[in-house]
């Protein structure tokens, strides 16, 4: 491609971007221009829609303040009876289009009504107790069985002496008030003080409702329709997917009527908006690209009898220059991989001696942890036996020489399994019974349980529970969380370990303690993490780290958090399996 070649298709396409631009601009200003008109006339749509819906209600509130002064009425308030209250109501209703109109007494009990469905007693509505105080009262809400949506307005009923003896509550039908609207234009809604939508000319939006502290509307049962919101300068915009009788995107525009509690809102669609603007641009970019081509073919003549002579000059020129940049390329990038090839080789050996000393030091922990509590134990049976050989027992220092070449036979599957991991074998995984686990585990800790003077609570009655992991590595994680339960509890006045299986899928161990519980629940499973003071009990942080991988290779998992009553609470969760033979 040559240089006057770029030089007019840089030309070219900087006048498209420039044209691009201002086509850009002009629909963005149109369009604002037109979302700035349909606002002011949805803005007035709305005003007039919440006008007349007031206007209506309002008419229904004289109604009540008017009937409050009618002798008939100041009797049935005064009375439980009073001859002729009860047609005067019916005529009056009959004549409103009211759905119903109730007199009250002096504590809201209902002394008439017109349509004789009203409930015996009202006291405990908002607008019956402000009419009692002597005030107007409205509000909104079911009234059953006549219909699910209403509009109360109250008026109180005042005696010769000035005092409330009652209230007059007409009650309007609010499907009477919005059925002259449905299916106008725009789409028009009114929501209460709790987002629920209450009147609107758009039956299928009835009882919708506002999430919390977000725009739009869900249906009351089933799955919410697709909906976004964004906003365009001053204005939202909502992107709809909620039938066919409402816009697909369309303005939002609000007005609050704190007259009766409730908040109008207008949806209008934006697409005549919008396609007014994608028209005026277009406009604008057409005659732009049809001045730039009538300009550009008269220099492309112009030019091409001026580059005629020279054109395979410079046809050879470039193609040298291009040789040149090409073989430069190639040599930079030669040199680039041999670098790169050099790094690679550099960063391989550093990761090779990295794993060399993490493997290390995960082998020198899991050793001496994994066989520090066995040998403990064969050491407590050692003593144990020798106590019962000098009191001529044999057959209790029998049983303890039987555990102790039980542990020793563990110690060498665990030296086994860490041998393998030092090898990179892989010690297949198998199904263990989980109660027999936990039963070695406190058997192995019974002689720490009662020289602290820890109390065992364990559901034992849970049987044949089989599992996914090994024998010796679940049975190592239960002593440890064991141990230090049993030490987390060391100087409290209340030693309770309460140890449950749940046999669920998945099946879960819970290990629950009565001591300070945990500092720092997110650190707990952390590497040389510990609380233990230095002494006899003290650690290198090390065990729930290990029994936390230890879990994790089971396909399980394990946490630790604080209960609500004091004390600690660790969960061991691990997948159901099917009967067969121990791995270790």
């Amino acid at each position: 491609m040559s240089k006057g070649l770029r030089h007019r298709l840089s030309v070219v396409c900087a006048f498209l971007g420039i044209v691009l631009v201002l086509a850009g601009g002009v629909w963005r200003y149109a369009y604002h221009q037109g979302l700035d008109q349909l606002a002011a006339r949805g803005a007035a749509d709305l005003a007039l829609a919440g006008d007349r819906l007031v206007g209506q209600l309002q008419r229904y509130r004289d109604l009540a303040v008017l009937m409050s002064d009618h002798p008939l009425v100041e009797k049935a308030a005064q009375r439980a009876q009073s001859d002729g209250v009860t047609d005067l109501l019916r005529d009056v209703a009959d004549k409103t289009a009211a759905l119903d109109v109730l007199v009250l007494g002096a504590v809201g009990a209902v002394r008439a009504s017109a349509s004789g469905n009203a409930p015996a007693d009202l006291r405990d509505y908002a607008h019956v107790k402000r009419a009692l105080r002597g005030a107007l009262g409205w509000g909104h809400g079911p009234a059953e069985p006549l219909t699910k949506r209403a509009f109360y307005h109250a008026a109180p009923v005042f005696g010769a002496t000035g005092r409330v003896q009652g209230a007059v509550v007409v009650i309007t039908d609010l499907n009477g008030i919005d059925y002259n609207w449905r299916g106008t234009n725009p789409a028009a809604f009114f929501t209460d003080a709790g987002g629920e939508v209450y009147i609107s000319n758009r039956s299928e939006l009835l009882f919708w409702r506002r999430p919390e502290a977000t725009a739009g509307l869900i249906p009351p049962r089933g799955q919410a329709p697709s909906f976004s919101a964004h906003m365009i300068g001053p204005h939202e915009i909502w992107q709809l997917g909620w039938g066919p009788y409402l816009p697909g995107e369309a303005l939002h525009l609000t007005q609050g009527l704190p007259v009766i509690g409730m908040t109008g809102e207008v949806l209008l669609d934006v697409s005549q908006t919008r396609a007014l603007a994608f028209a005026q641009a277009a406009a604008v970019a057409a005659l732009c690209l049809a001045f730039g081509s009538l300009l550009f073919l008269a220099s492309e003549r112009r030019r091409t009898l001026a580059a005629a002579n020279v054109q395979l000059e410079a046809r050879v020129a470039q193609r040298t220059v291009a040789l040149r940049e090409t073989n430069a390329k190639l040599i930079a990038e030669a040199t680039e991989r041999e670098e790169a090839q050099a790094a690679l080789r550099r960063a391989q050996d550093d990761l090779v001696q990295a794993g060399k000393l993490s493997a290390l030091g995960q082998m020198s922990a899991g050793i001496s942890h994994e066989l520090n509590q066995p040998l403990m134990a064969i050491r407590s049976f050692a003593e144990n036996g020798l106590l019962f050989m000098e009191r001529d027992k044999p057959e209790r220092a029998r049983e303890n020489l039987t555990r102790i070449s039980q542990l020793a036979q563990r110690m060498a599957r665990i030296i086994q399994n860490l041998r393998a991991f030092a090898r990179q074998e892989n010690i297949p995984q198998g199904s263990v019974e989980i109660s027999a686990v936990l039963e070695t585990a406190l058997e192995l800790t019974r002689s720490q349980r009662e020289a602290a003077g820890v109390r065992l609570e364990w559901e034992s009655d849970v049987k044949d529970v089989w599992v996914r992991g090994g024998e010796v590595r679940l049975g190592q994680v239960f002593v440890n969380l064991i141990t230090n339960a049993v030490d987390a509890m060391a100087g409290r006045d209340k030693k309770v370990l309460h140890i449950r299986i749940e046999a669920a899928d998945p099946v879960t161990v819970h290990f629950s303690d009565t001591g300070p519980g945990i500092e720092i629940p997110d650190k707990v499973f952390d590497p040389f993490y510990t609380t233990k003071e230095v002494g006899e009990t003290g650690g290198m942080g090390l065990g729930l780290s290990i029994s936390y991988g230890i879990v994790q290779s089971f396909g399980g998992q394990i946490r630790g958090n604080n209960r609500p009553e004091g004390g600690a609470v660790f969960i061991v969760t691990l997948e159901p399996s099917v009967a067969q033979e121990a791995v270790a």
